[in-house]
């Protein structure tokens, strides 16, 4: 969806920001376009960062646009061709059974993958219909001819998109390729002449795990000027995006009056860790509740409860005195571990 496609580099101001102060306003200004092509849904965001400050300028997408389409017209073309060699009744016969479609299917997308390594391959089935083995060579140019309204719609999408935020096609700084349907080599070089070669296209280090759900990516500027810093921009090939994964939503503590406090905060790179100080609210008091939330909110009510424990054993003293650190860890599975330590045992 635009809005995993949004928060694709909405991160990135504050880490690129992070290192030196750019005086010349005019190196600082970038203009991203996040172009996400899953398995049944394309998005577009183009992103205007200005001084260190984030923008999303522009999202548009094909809601009817994935990359199943690309699979079903190459299913279309086999079952054509069923029809040629086999004649109408076995192409009606595997058009009618689920179980024949799906293999054939799933030959289809196994053909996809080996082409964007390779410039030919098999659509190989084994008796996918009575007495039918089916096998059926697919070049890659065969697959671009088939899918050649589709590839043209990818394209117009990000012209219109680019239309909407205002930016030139020569003024994009940067292109990030997210979701699995983006290593279609066609696909890449469609993009590499639509910005007339001028700029790499950053690709994700695993396209198919940074959306996954409950995931965010995070596009991340590296500053090409490194130490040296201030090269205009011209003199630089281009600009890279690296895309991490983040938390998608913030963690956090139950406090008393149902507030939360939180630790981790919503788009940190993971792994991480964090560290706060905790205290008592009643006088005596020798255990303390811990319950994590995540979420936005800072009320816990609107939050969505993680998990609770005790830390018991918290030395016998007035209100406000005990001192208890309280660590979040979130290691690069996206898996929280939650401890906590009296500062005095």
């Amino acid at each position: 969806s635009s809005s995993s496609s949004s928060s694709a580099a909405a991160a990135a101001a504050a880490d690129e920001k992070g290192g030196e102060d750019n005086e010349d306003d005019e190196i600082a200004k970038s203009n991203v376009v996040i172009f996400d092509l899953g398995g049944g849904t394309f998005d577009v965001s183009v992103l205007t960062m200005d001084s260190g400050v984030f923008e999303v300028k522009a999202t548009g997408g094909d809601t009817h646009l994935g990359g199943e389409d690309f699979d079903n017209s190459v299913v279309d073309w086999c079952l054509s061709e069923i029809e040629k060699k086999h004649g109408s009744k076995v192409a009606t016969a595997v058009r009618g059974s689920s179980r024949a479609k799906a293999r054939l299917q799933r030959a289809v997308e196994n053909a996809k993958r080996t082409l964007s390594t390779a410039q030919r391959a098999e659509i190989e089935v084994d008796s996918l219909a009575e007495g039918v083995d089916f096998a059926l060579p697919l070049s890659r140019t065969k697959f671009e001819e088939l899918n050649a309204a589709l590839f043209g719609r990818c394209i117009d999408t990000v012209k219109s998109v680019l239309l909407d935020a205002s930016v030139d096609l020569e003024d994009v700084t940067d292109v990030v390729l997210v979701g699995g349907s983006t290593r279609v080599p066609f696909l890449q070089s469609s993009l590499q002449s639509l910005f007339k070669g001028r700029l790499d296209l950053c690709k994700s280090v695993h396209p198919d795990e940074a959306v996954a759900v409950g995931a965010a990516v995070q596009g991340h500027i590296l500053a090409t000027g490194g130490s040296g810093g201030g090269k205009d921009l011209e003199s630089e090939a281009t600009t890279d995006l690296l895309l991490l994964d983040v938390t998608p939503l913030s963690l956090g503590i139950e406090l008393e009056g149902r507030q939360m406090s939180t630790l981790i905060k919503r788009n940190t790179a993971i792994p991480c860790k964090k560290t706060r100080t905790y205290t008592t609210v009643d006088d005596w008091q020798t255990e303390i509740d811990v319950v994590v939330f995540e979420g936005e909110r800072p009320c816990i009510d609107a939050n969505n409860k993680l998990g609770s424990f005790v830390i018991s054993g918290v030395q016998r003293a007035r209100a406000g005195e005990p001192k208890v650190d309280v660590t979040f860890a979130l290691d690069a599975n996206g898996i929280l571990n939650v401890t906590a330590r009296d500062q005095v045992t």
